[in-house]
């Protein structure tokens, strides 16, 4: 059985920014987990935006759970809040802009699994 707490998770400053805790990777689980897909807590915190940045080889999906921004796909922007959930296809320039008086924090999903050498930024 496989069971993670969010508390336990290591937390890391991605390369755009976004304060993230992976739950799960099955890259760096250390047991064959039939995944192709990764799932991290992620957190832009009030006044600030995550950099631009694409991954080059995975789709992701953000499930919103708390505060309020816009999320920029490509030359898109749309204002997201809890319960807003969000496509970004492979190769997209995106980021997340935090317009509220609190954290956004949201489920990032990504398939194929995040890898580091698959996320760029992008000027």
């Amino acid at each position: 059985m496989f069971v993670r707490q969010l508390n336990k998770c290591n937390v890391i400053t991605a390369l755009d920014g976004t304060i993230l805790r992976e739950l799960l990777n099955p890259l760096r689980e250390g047991m064959d987990l039939k995944l192709r897909y990764s799932i991290a807590h992620a957190l832009v915190p009030v006044g600030k935006s995550s950099l631009p940045h694409k991954l080059t080889k995975a789709s992701e999906v953000y499930y919103f759970l708390e505060g309020e921004g816009i999320m920029h796909i490509d030359e898109e922007p749309h204002e997201v809040g809890p319960g807003s959930l969000v496509y970004v296809p492979p190769n997209a320039t995106q980021y997340l802009t935090n317009t509220g008086e609190r954290d956004i924090v949201f489920l990032c999903i990504v398939d194929p699994y995040w890898r580091p050498e698959d996320e760029e930024l992008v000027d």
